[in-house]
């Protein structure tokens, strides 16, 4: 009889698992033939990790929901009861979930999920297994962000919102607009560039609060090359879709955008040049490739000083430095620089 286990694609989500170690441990405990990674700084932390992985730019539940055999959610959450709810919340969008949560040393099997697996795989790993029901009782309209810690970020589609008072925060859509309802002491501008886009389906958004990784990233080797300027405008979740071999460098405009790109550029050896006015919320460990510069604006907002260099810069630049040296001659007196990783 076939094991369990056999043929399992083990899905992870975020970084944490990754930086615990708890991936490589269980790849050697259950053998999976496939790992697929969810998430940004998931994809981060799993390219440092040197494990034969395979990224994905789909949240956790479309791609277990697209699996044609058996699989399971790996998780490791800021704390148990954290890693839990967000178990249940992929479950809600599932039919079934075995959900390993490596903070709890915990097998969930959420609903009308394959039990024989779960068990499979308490048994090898010694985790407790738990059967679970998920709540998938919701209101529209409204979105719960539960498992917060008083005091950090929260998040919608990758942009901080404000700050969490409670463990949840309410959130409710209506006239076109988003608001807060309770447990969260808002950032107006962050709504403000939530909004520029249009309001987001409550049900559907990414929310998340506290940082997006904890620790710092791993320095990968510099490249430098001729090629086209990424453009990342306060929505640093998505740089990986704009990154690759033709990339010379990055524009990160917004506190928060040009750590998340520092960060991940970092590993990957590209430079970032970072349009900031201050108001960061250290969502992620800082870190920059060799040839960042970061700037802050002395007068107004990054929105406009990072927009301006997109629309008059050339963003195809034969020479990174060469292109940052004429931006800062452009922006003298309008911003001061905070972090200069360029050669003497």
């Amino acid at each position: 009889m076939n094991s369990p286990t056999a043929d399992l694609v083990m899905v992870v989500h975020g970084p944490e698992a990754f930086d615990a170690g708890d991936v490589g441990r269980l790849i050697d405990l259950l053998s999976p033939r496939q790992v697929l990674v969810a998430g940004v700084m998931a994809r981060t932390a799993a390219e440092e990790s040197g494990l034969s992985v395979t990224c994905t730019d789909e949240r956790p539940s479309t791609v277990l929901a697209a699996l044609a055999g058996p699989g399971c959610l790996v998780n490791r959450g800021k704390t148990p009861e954290s890693g839990r709810i967000f178990g249940e919340l992929v479950a809600g969008r599932l039919e079934g979930l075995v959900h390993v949560e490596t903070s709890s040393g915990t097998v969930y099997c959420w609903d009308r999920a394959d039990a024989e697996l779960a068990a499979g795989i308490a048994q090898r790993t010694g985790y407790a297994l738990v059967p679970a029901a998920s709540t998938r009782a919701r209101w529209e309209g409204v979105r719960e962000i539960r498992g917060c810690i008083p005091g950090e970020a929260v998040f919608v589609n990758g942009i901080v919102i404000g700050t969490a008072t409670e463990e949840t925060v309410v959130l409710a859509s209506e006239d076109g607009t988003m608001r807060a309802v309770s447990g969260l002491d808002p950032k107006p501008h962050g709504f403000e560039k939530l909004l520029r886009a249009g309001c987001p389906d409550p049900g559907a958004a990414w929310c998340k609060s506290g940082p997006v990784r904890r620790v710092p990233p791993r320095q990968g080797e510099r490249t430098s090359r001729p090629g086209r300027i990424a453009v990342i405008d306060h929505c640093g979740h998505t740089l990986y879709r704009e990154i690759g071999e033709g990339v010379s460098g990055v524009l990160a405009i917004g506190d928060d955008t040009t750590a998340v790109c520092g960060h991940i550029c970092s590993h990957a050896g590209i430079p970032v040049f970072g349009v900031i006015d201050g108001d960061a919320d250290a969502i992620v460990e800082p870190g920059y490739a060799p040839g960042s510069v970061v700037v802050e604006v002395l007068d107004g907002r990054d929105d406009d000083i990072g927009r301006e260099v997109a629309a008059v810069r050339d963003l195809e630049a034969a020479c990174w430095e060469e292109w940052v040296e004429e931006t800062l001659r452009i922006l003298t007196g309008r911003v001061r620089v905070v972090l200069d990783l360029r050669e003497e």
